[in-house]
């Protein structure tokens, strides 16, 4: 459940840089920074989430669900 929470609290942070990057970018209309400075924040998010799920499937803290989820059968004993 924390594991939910945290991609959906990182997810939520990104789509707000992405509106305050556009918000910026109309009101600024090309002068200063903050544009740039907010999508670098979307980017930063961005890989950083890309970087959990990738830990969380790796070291199994998030399993995958779904229609068809994938069943490794287990080692056989010799």
């Amino acid at each position: 459940m924390l594991s939910k929470l945290l991609i959906i609290s990182v997810f939520l942070g990104i789509l707000y840089t992405l509106a305050s990057s556009f918000y910026f970018l109309i009101m600024d209309q090309g002068d200063g920074d903050r544009t740039v400075r907010r999508l670098s924040w979307r980017v930063g998010l961005s890989v950083g989430l890309v970087l959990v799920l990738w830990a969380g499937f790796h070291f199994g803290i998030i399993e995958p669900q779904g229609v068809n989820p994938v069943r490794y059968p287990a080692p056989a004993a010799e």
